[in-house]
């Protein structure tokens, strides 16, 4: 674990520049900031207080609500963290569990402003969106008992022209304005070429069979029309019977 240091933390700080940090900062105060360090360390050129960052990436850099490896974890401000904080990932382990590094999180040794490298962040969301952390608490030497609420992720890359909208999670429904830009795919004249009759595929085998055996039943044939016995010296009558057959 490294600790920042006057003389380290100099080399961190870019003092030519705007550190991005609070007033009481810029001042001179005897630590290590948060903005300062996930700035250096995930090349995210972003500067002012840690609670801006979310809403200053969009259009810049590309975000989202999965970690990867170089971005950073924007936290919401919460609680006595009225500035919110910001956390690069150095490693996701898994669908929960990522390692951070960042400045000025835990008090070590009673010293404010320490840098801590490849420590443990838990997504306790109940939807697994990564919208609520527990993180590494160095004075107890475990996981924080509080659930800090998180903006999502920065990634160092710059954002898409599509991704200057808002940022969608893989479990949420395409929006209509987004639906009705999508290709449509037509359907080719070969579609149903080889498909197989519905009776065959469909039906349970003791239906097929039935179908397969079913044959229209005959016709029983006519039998002739009875002649009236008055129109059996008819001409014209026996015509007429003949056609009633």
């Amino acid at each position: 674990m490294l600790w920042a240091t006057p003389s380290n933390a100099a080399e961190i700080r870019d003092s030519s520049r705007p550190d991005g940090i609070s007033e009481s900062d810029q001042i001179g105060l005897p630590y290590l900031q948060c903005v300062p360090y996930a700035r250096q360390i995930s090349g995210i050129q972003i500067y002012g207080d840690a609670l801006t960052w979310w809403d200053q990436a969009e259009g810049k850099y590309a975000r989202g609500s999965r970690p990867k490896v170089g971005a950073v974890m924007s936290f919401r401000p919460y609680g006595r963290m009225e500035l919110g904080h910001v956390a690069a990932v150095s490693r996701v382990i898994d669908s929960r569990t990522v390692l951070l590094r960042h400045a000025n999180w835990s008090p070590i040794d009673g010293r404010r402003g320490q840098i801590e490298n490849d420590v443990r962040a838990v997504d306790v969301s109940p939807a697994n969106d990564w919208s609520e952390v527990r993180v590494w608490y160095a004075p107890i030497g475990n996981l924080g008992t509080t659930a800090w609420p998180v903006n999502g992720f920065i990634y160092p890359e710059k954002a898409r022209k599509a991704d200057r909208l808002a940022v969608l999670s893989s479990t949420e429904p395409m929006p209509k304005a987004r639906a009705a830009e999508a290709p449509r795919q037509a359907i080719g004249a070969d579609f149903l070429r080889g498909v197989r009759p519905e009776v065959e595929v469909k039906a349970a085998p003791v239906r097929r069979q039935l179908a397969y055996s079913y044959t229209a039943p005959k016709q029983a044939p006519s039998r002739p029309a009875k002649l009236d016995p008055k129109l059996a010296d008819d001409p014209i009558g026996r015509i007429i019977a003949a056609k009633m057959r």
